[in-house]
């Protein structure tokens, strides 16, 4: 076995200045773990760029090499769960935020973290989902267990060209609900109606400035992805009986609203976390996405770099300025 490996790495080289190197890594200085994987895909996450602008609510101490998604071969294992040359997935928990991440050739993590990789799935699909898909995928979840179903009516998805929001229309779309996807990107209509969505709106028709605490209902359903003011809108524009979902704040971390539409609709509020989703949901719904949920339309939109452009395309997610996903493939 190979004792080196490529990772990126970022590094703070004054306070508060972070620089980004790809550099060559030694194996025995991965973290303990029971597995040892050598990652063959990755994909961008917004956590994955925070991290490398030196983003302590993400990770605190650095050098370090982000990635919280990866997916790869067991090259070793302590644990009978696991043997060498098993395909499997590593999405959440600390993995590229405190722990180095998919952003490096080889990762080491607690058993415990390990999810196999579906028959049905390849790793480069199941990164074209990665922690973006997942998220979505516990969303859809989580508006079926309330009860919405395709005939209850149209879903709002909100932020709907990036990751999160470009699956959930994908996965909707395929179960056969009527899916609006709401953007500020009017350009990418074609690609959001190619993936399923219904028609597309512009965010600023979600984002109600009238102070109103109820306004006429549109919504069965709402995948929100983005918070803030937005995310309040849509609980007030959601039908009786209707669930919006929330599991993002790239808006605001906070938001307004009234008690009104939970106790005159019925309203239900549910908050979505991929990173310590327990093992029995997350092996069921990474089953989901290799059979019946599996968004075969999503390949069309994805972006596939090797490690040396990784940074060029964290620097257009922090611009706001990519749609869709960007897969890294440590074999280009």
């Amino acid at each position: 076995m190979q004792k080196t490996f490529k990772a990126l790495e970022i590094r703070e080289t004054e306070p508060k200045v972070f620089e980004r190197t790809i550099v060559s890594k030694d194996i025995d200085a991965l973290p303990e773990g029971d597995v040892l994987i050598k990652v063959s895909y990755s994909s961008l996450n917004f956590k994955d760029a925070l991290s490398s602008i030196g983003n302590k609510g993400v990770t605190r101490n650095y050098p370090h090499t982000p990635g919280i998604d990866a997916a790869g071969y067991v090259e070793q294992s302590s644990c009978d769960k696991f043997k060498a040359n098993d395909p499997v997935i590593v999405t959440g928990y600390d993995l590229g935020m405190n722990t180095a991440g998919g952003f490096g050739e080889y990762i080491r993590v607690p058993a415990k973290w390990v999810v196999p990789c579906p028959e049905g799935l390849s790793l480069k699909e199941s990164m074209v989902y990665g922690t973006a898909g997942f998220t979505a995928a516990i969303s859809v979840y989580k508006l079926i267990n309330a009860g919405v179903r395709p005939e209850s009516g149209e879903i709002l998805v909100t932020g709907a060209t990036g990751g999160v929001g470009s699956i959930a229309v994908s996965i909707l779309g395929k179960l056969g609900y009527t899916v609006i996807a709401a953007t500020g990107k009017a350009d990418k209509k074609n690609m959001l109606v190619a993936i399923g969505a219904s028609d597309i709106i512009d965010r600023k028709e979600i984002d109600d400035a009238s102070g109103k605490p109820m306004l006429r209902s549109r919504w069965a359903g709402v995948i929100d992805t983005v918070g803030g003011n937005i995310l309040a809108s849509a609980i007030k524009t959601t039908h009786y009986g209707g669930a919006v979902t929330c599991c993002g704040n790239i808006a605001d971390h906070t938001f307004s609203t009234s008690v009104y539409p939970f106790i005159l609709r019925g309203v239900s509020l549910h908050g979505v976390d991929s990173v310590e989703c327990d093992m029995p949901l997350r092996l069921k719904l990474w089953e989901n996405l290799s059979s019946a949920w599996k968004a075969e339309s999503l390949m069309d939109t994805i972006c596939e770099v090797g490690l040396d452009q990784i940074c060029e395309r964290i620097d257009l997610m922090l611009k706001g300025a990519q749609a869709g996903r960007t897969i890294l493939n440590h074999e280009l």
